[in-house]
């Protein structure tokens, strides 16, 4: 399973990309904004930055709501970078516009989606990728990652191309469940990127072998 990262903080994407734990990014307008504002760079030269930093696919999302309108924003996000992915909203009109792109050779990320029937509507529709919002179900006291294994399920029946995106993850569990049910991607904010990495009992037996050795001096 790849891990991207879901942020569009440049300082977080660093730290990680040089850790080599990296395959890609997502980002969404939210965290766009937040860049923006801490930065003070405007959002094509923040996607621009990314793509260079992260060589693996860099979902960047569209805003318009309008078929035309989407066309033309993904179009022009395309541009920025040959690893650009778009998102595009699970919706009538965002999947026609995923056809669009699918036959303008564009790679689509099809985002907000909560069921597995709208993941095989994106399929479908032609989309790279599709990403099933498993925390935000949690949150509404559903169990998300029912979705995902319920998605690979039916993914693997099918033989459909599109890999499956688990987004909105909360804590490592959901990347525990994610390795478990074969998920293709997991989408990690950076706070439960460290989660991962850390362990108490890591920790502690670090301090273990220091102590002995310090004791193997005197």
């Amino acid at each position: 399973m790849k891990f991207f990262i879901d942020s569009a903080n440049l300082d977080e994407i660093k730290d990680l990309a040089n850790q080599g734990i990296v395959d890609g990014v997502t980002t969404n307008p939210t965290l766009i904004a937040k860049e923006i504002k801490r930065t003070g760079k405007k959002m094509e030269e923040i996607i621009k930055e990314i793509s260079i930093i992260v060589k693996g696919p860099i979902s960047a999302e569209v805003l318009s709501n309008e078929y035309q309108g989407m066309i033309d924003e993904a179009v022009k996000l395309s541009k920025i970078s040959k690893n650009i992915v778009v998102k595009i909203p699970m919706t009538q009109t965002g999947l026609m516009v995923v056809r669009s792109l699918k036959e303008m050779s564009i790679d689509t990320n099809v985002t907000l989606a909560f069921t597995p029937i709208q993941a095989v509507l994106a399929a479908k529709a032609g989309a790279t990728y599709v990403s099933p919002f498993i925390g935000r179900i949690d949150d509404i006291s559903n169990d998300g990652m029912k979705i995902i294994e319920s998605i690979m399920k039916i993914f693997k029946n099918y033989g459909y191309d599109t890999k499956v995106i688990v987004a909105s993850v909360r804590n490592p569990v959901h990347i525990l469940k994610s390795l478990e049910y074969g998920a293709d991607i997991a989408t990690i904010p950076y706070n439960v990127f460290t989660q991962l990495i850390k362990h108490p009992l890591t920790d502690l037996g670090i301090k273990k072998f220091m102590e002995d050795y310090e004791k193997s001096k005197n």
